[in-house]
């Protein structure tokens, strides 16, 4: 029986790393995953998953318009597919977490959505929200704070270093934009 996983954490904890490494796995027994990413990142090359250890595959884009179940069954359609694996699954809109969630009941296909869970603000995306709701399987990738405790939350970071409080949601950057931090430094951050 599939299911629905979500692997969360802040950045940094290797989640496009064990994506990648799953996707190899399904390739090496035989298997199709179809790989999938958001077209909103594009901090890398666009239509590829890279992790920043210097792996790469290439993924089919998603936008807030995407029909997730559609985009399934065409894939579907030339070769079985046996699992999705979705990069940066935080920016999926909560109708296509239910969709996803489609996959899985009426499909029987594994859905595995990689993503952070909270932003900035200590907020949680709309995606994020949707797949801790709905998903079978909930997996906390984890990744350290400078202070050695294991880092949940990101801070945001101006061009001059310093925490930035305020702004929209999304803004798409890497280590020079975000850090990723424990419970106690980010409360520290936005205090100041």
């Amino acid at each position: 029986m599939a299911k629905l996983y979500f692997y969360y954490s802040a950045m940094n904890a290797g989640k496009s790393t064990v994506l990648l490494q799953s996707a190899h796995n399904y390739k090496e027994r035989g298997m199709r995953p179809l790989l999938l990413t958001a077209a909103i990142d594009d901090r890398f090359t666009q239509g590829q998953i890279t992790s920043r250890i210097g792996i790469s595959a290439q993924a089919s884009l998603f936008t807030n318009d995407t029909d997730i179940m559609q985009t399934v069954l065409l894939e579907s359609q030339s070769n079985e597919l046996s699992c999705i694996l979705i990069d940066e699954a935080q920016f999926l809109t909560k109708e296509q977490v239910y969709a996803l969630s489609d996959v899985v009941d009426v499909l029987n296909i594994p859905v595995l959505a990689f993503g952070i869970r909270t932003d900035f603000q200590g907020e949680l995306f709309a995606g994020s929200q949707a797949l801790l709701a709905l998903s079978d399987k909930l997996i906390e990738l984890k990744t350290v704070c400078h202070c050695g405790s294991k880092a949940t939350m990101v801070i945001r970071l101006d061009s001059d270093g310093k925490p930035v409080k305020e702004g929209d949601q999304v803004q798409i950057g890497g280590n020079d934009r975000y850090l990723s931090v424990c419970r106690k430094h980010f409360k520290e951050a936005v205090r100041n």
